[in-house]
């Protein structure tokens, strides 16, 4: 949907083909954040002299996330063994991780470092900012999930676990509300082609207005949702666990729940506790820079100049959060470890099926 009308731009309505500075000086008198595109390009000359640290940097996010995310996808979906609601939680939150990567990454860092702009069309413009953000939130309801289903597990042993149609239910509504969360950065992205003014470049931005001061409530959001959902989501259910425990044991004589809880409390949530832990830190950073800009328009706190750089240095930050969950559910997960053993040593993973598989019968 093009959200640039005639009525937006102040463009007569038999003018069919507007120009690049007619929709800049419409989104001037629109009275839009950012009174001029280009002044967000100051910094690019020295973003340009930073391309060949960024670049391999960047290459090897997209690199490591793409096969620490393909790989615990498929040893979740090959495995009947761990078809489980927790692990198709932890499927949810590695296929963002993964279109995030695969997607976001390559166009984003194309645009930060082309001189010429933005260069994949409109649609791709209002579609990767749409992508990048609803891709936090569901990585937030993910995690969110796993807590609530961590708790029902282990304060409620008896009670039947959630069935694989109700998995696929609840991960398509975390998609769902993701989007619906993050349709706000898209909608206010504005695509103006320079070109046919004489410059060479096409603009892909966020242009907010400035009444009512929707950015900056909507960072304030973002940035709220990003911590307090998932930090609270695991305090709430470690509290109502223990708690849970603690009601029905009996005193002086650890109970089967207590006893079954020691053992896979560390392990549970040491998974749960590392991949909150490396979400918020992660995108820490960009959260914090991208406040500070809406509080500080003008650039009085961080110079023009500068600016850029800050921008890709948190992206990249923020970006690396998808390549930690492999790793961190690999290391704890002796199930996984095991498939990763038989991808690497395939030779040795089959004498040790036989070896059980004799042992077994015997």
């Amino acid at each position: 949907m093009d959200i640039f009308t005639n009525g937006d731009l102040g463009v007569d309505g038999n003018t069919s083909h507007e120009t690049g500075q007619e929709r800049l000086e419409g989104t001037k008198s629109q009275g839009y954040n950012h009174s001029d595109p280009l002044d967000m390009f100051i910094g690019i000359e020295l973003l340009l002299r930073f391309k060949p640290l960024f670049l391999p940097l960047y290459s090897l996010v997209v690199v490591v996330a793409g096969v620490g995310n393909s790989f615990l996808l498929a040893c979740i979906l090959f495995d009947k063994k761990l078809h489980n609601a927790t692990n198709f939680f932890i499927s949810n939150l590695a296929a963002g991780d993964l279109l995030m990567c695969l997607t976001c990454v390559p166009l984003t860092v194309s645009y930060a470092f082309d001189s010429r702009g933005w260069a994949f069309g409109r649609v791709l413009c209002h579609l990767v900012p749409l992508l990048q953000c609803a891709t936090v939130f569901v990585s937030v309801l993910s995690l969110t999930a796993i807590a609530v289903d961590r708790y029902v597990v282990v304060a409620h042993p008896v009670r039947r676990r959630i069935s694989v149609w109700s998995c696929g239910a609840v991960s398509l509504g975390v998609w769902l509300l993701s989007l619906a969360l993050a349709a706000p950065q898209s909608l206010y992205t504005r695509y103006m082609d320079l070109r046919p003014n004489g410059i060479n470049l096409v603009v892909c931005e966020e242009f907010w207005p400035h009444t009512g001061n929707l950015r900056l409530l909507y960072s304030c959001f973002t940035l709220i949702a990003s911590y307090m959902i998932p930090l609270l989501s695991v305090s709430i259910s470690y509290c109502a666990i223990t708690v849970s425990l603690k009601r029905y044991s009996v005193p002086g004589e650890p109970s089967n729940s207590q006893q079954r809880w020691s053992q896979r409390r560390r392990k549970t949530f040491s998974l749960l506790v590392a991949s909150v832990l490396a979400f918020a830190l992660c995108w820490l950073p960009l959260q914090v820079l991208t406040l500070m800009l809406d509080l500080d328009p003008d650039f009085h706190i961080i110079g023009k100049r500068y600016i850029n750089v800050l921008q890709v240095c948190c992206h990249l930050v923020a970006m690396s959060s998808a390549c930690y969950n492999p790793f961190i559910y690999a290391s704890l997960h002796s199930k996984v470890r095991m498939h990763l053993k038989g991808y690497l040593c395939p030779c040795r993973h089959r004498q040790r099926e036989m070896v059980e598989r004799v042992s077994s019968r015997s």
